[in-house]
């Protein structure tokens, strides 16, 4: 066997342990989850037959169809502002320079280092004295702001590892800056920011500590606050129904990716890790 060969059968025995590792919790979730509610489960273990009402019964007690429609509304929100913001400003600061641009750059990098937790509380009663709790902006302009530094960090790196010979010739022919991002650029964006909407959707959907703080109302309960129904010394102490709580919740991220996996994985290799 030669040298390189023992290097790939090392290499895919790594990564078939860290895949073990990471499927077993998620297995052991869903098959958790198709049990019946009177099993007893301990561990991983296969059900004797698969029974979906779990999942029937978790989506009525968690009112999950308002949680999840709460939720789609608030990440795609998210997600697609964070996009558009993010194109403009790494676009400005990887393609364009301009004076104070570096300083400028790195102010903005202060809201990846910046713990969000320690400003949830004083963002609250911001919020209240503007009327704006308990609605749908309490949870959308706070996570824009939040992703925002992510985002304008994620383009830079890719725009400027695109050849400066294409914003040049562009110009060279009168187009603007808009139009060279729009018809130069862009095209060649889009896997970098697929994989950057992917992210950002997928923090938004999972948030909890900003809609425990800012939602009071049932009407707009996201559905990660839905699985606070299922845990605590007087809620459901039923191990299967919040099981299949916590499938549902995670669900649509999963699908989210399926649909989008090609797109992200390209965008992760697409220049958007260079500098």
């Amino acid at each position: 066997m030669t040298a390189a060969r023992r290097e790939q059968l090392l290499a895919y025995a790594v990564l078939g342990v860290f895949a073990v590792v990471a499927l077993y919790p998620v297995l052991s979730i869903v098959l958790l989850a198709m049990h019946e509610r009177s099993d007893l489960v301990t561990g991983f273990a296969m059900p004797d037959s698969i029974d979906f009402g779990t999942f029937k019964d978790a989506w009525e007690l968690g009112d999950f169809d308002r949680g999840l429609l709460n939720s789609f509304i608030v990440a795609s929100t998210v997600a697609l502002v964070t996009a558009v913001l993010s194109t403009l400003a790494g676009y400005a600061f990887g393609a364009m320079r301009f004076r104070g641009s570096d300083a400028l750059f790195y102010l903005l990098l202060l809201g990846l280092i910046f713990p969000y937790e320690a400003t949830v509380i004083p963002l609250y009663y911001v919020f209240r004295d503007a009327g704006l709790t308990d609605s749908y902006w309490a949870l959308i302009l706070p996570q824009i702001g939040l992703s925002v530094p992510f985002g304008t960090f994620w383009m830079r790196a890719f725009f400027r590892s695109t050849p400066g010979s294409l914003v040049e010739a562009s110009r060279l022919d009168g187009a603007s800056s808009l139009v060279t991002l729009w018809r130069v650029l862009l095209p060649q964006a889009w896997p970098a920011i697929t994989t950057m909407i992917v992210l950002v959707f997928m923090w938004t959907w999972n948030e909890f500590l900003l809609a425990l703080v800012m939602i009071q109302s049932d009407e707009l309960r996201t559905a990660p606050l839905g699985l606070a129904l299922f845990a605590g010394a007087n809620r459901s102490q039923d191990p299967t129904l919040t099981a299949a709580a916590a499938v549902l919740v995670a669900l649509p991220v999963m699908i989210v990716y399926v649909f989008l996996q090609r797109s992200f994985i390209r965008g992760m290799f697409a220049g958007a890790v260079k500098e």
